[in-house]
């Protein structure tokens, strides 16, 4: 008699074969990297050797902290009005971003030898895990959906994005405010322009990433794919920031082997800020912003699908107070599952779409 898998063990499966994949597919991606940038790929610097170490300790440190998360009661609070196979995740730990980032800073800080920039960095990101745990405690304590108030948390970003800035002012070369450009030898002179867009690209940034954390393992990968893909861009002339990358990046992929379909924890705002903040802060720091622009394309359209969906409803709000909406659900990636699509099918399509943009960032800057 044929034994056959349920619907679960099969998504249980496909969940481990999909980061298993992203896993093996990011660590070829590295080695490939170090050889063509002539490095080592068994020292610390180097691309690979952060990765794997990264991954390794945070999958590792995920079953110690895990059970402490579920004894905490820390489960999820899962909305009524979103994609009804959600439901069943309620009481999932969250807050995990309070052991991958941490573990993958502090590598990053150790093997970077505390390289000034790293330092700055991670101070940042560790800023954005403290708004992101603020408001995760918040949604906790309160049992609802609602944490910290949306002024307190955008004025807590816009804060720490000012005193990120206040020190790129005052450590960085004059012309960080040249926008370089791909393709063409021309840096667009924003001067003074340049501090409120950095600002700006700290926040967004921050929040895109944000949103796009809805579905098991799919915030954690994407992301693990454009920071991997941003270290080895700027592997030439910042390399310790190329550790920074490359540490968070396995630090994502330590996370999946617990946030993968079907997730026994989620990262919380606490890891979602964070990983924003961070991505967003290496571009300012190297100049790579277009870069940045082009690996957080899935990050984009995400909030994209927010912005056009409120703005949709607002408009074609009736005298009953009802609007339309644009999607069946926001942001893009509850559409996609409200229209049929299964969890691992936005997931395996995201991943593909964001290693396609990460190849034609790569594309535009020689090693």
């Amino acid at each position: 008699m044929d034994a056959k898998l349920s619907p679960d063990q099969g998504s249980t499966f496909s969940g481990i074969g999909l980061a298993s994949g992203l896993a093996a597919a990011l660590s070829v991606a590295a080695l490939i990297f170090d050889w063509l940038g002539n490095r080592i790929p068994w020292q610390g610097m180097s691309l690979t050797l952060p990765l794997l170490v990264s991954a390794l300790s945070s999958a590792a440190i995920g079953f110690l902290v895990i059970p402490l998360l579920q004894a905490l009661k820390t489960g999820q609070i899962i909305r009524e009005d979103g994609p009804q196979a959600h439901l069943k995740k309620a009481g999932t730990p969250t807050m995990g971003g309070i052991f991958f980032v941490p573990v993958a800073v502090v590598i990053a800080c150790v093997w970077s030898n505390f390289a000034t920039e790293v330092l700055a960095v991670s101070v940042l990101t560790l800023s954005y895990g403290l708004i992101g745990w603020l408001d995760d405690w918040q949604i906790l304590r309160r049992k609802s959906n609602k944490g910290i108030s949306p002024r307190i948390k955008l004025a807590l970003q816009i804060g720490f994005a000012a005193v990120f800035c206040l020190w790129l002012m005052f450590n960085q070369p004059s012309n960080i405010t040249n926008i370089a450009l791909p393709w063409v030898s021309f840096a667009l002179p924003l001067g003074f322009l340049f501090w409120p867009l950095a600002g700006f690209v700290l926040v967004a940034e921050s929040n895109a990433t944000n949103l796009t954390d809805g579905i098991d393992g799919l915030a954690a990968g994407t992301v693990a794919i454009a920071l991997l893909a941003l270290g080895a861009l700027i592997a030439p002339t910042a390399p310790g920031l190329m550790v920074f990358c490359a540490a968070l990046s396995g630090g994502c992929l330590g996370f999946l082997a617990h946030n993968r379909n079907p997730a026994r924890v989620f990262m919380g705002d606490t890891g979602s800020l964070a990983l924003g903040g961070a991505l967003a802060a290496v571009a300012l720091l190297t100049n790579s912003l277009v870069a940045l622009f082009i690996l957080s394309g899935i990050f984009f359209v995400e909030t994209l699908s927010v912005m056009a969906q409120v703005s949709y409803y607002k408009a074609t709000k009736g005298p009953d107070g009802k609007g339309k909406r644009l999607f069946k659900m926001a942001p893009l990636h509850h559409h996609l599952e409200l229209t049929g699509w299964s969890e691992l099918q936005v997931v395996a399509v995201f991943y593909i779409i964001a290693a396609i943009l990460a190849v034609i960032c790569l594309a535009i800057a020689p090693f």
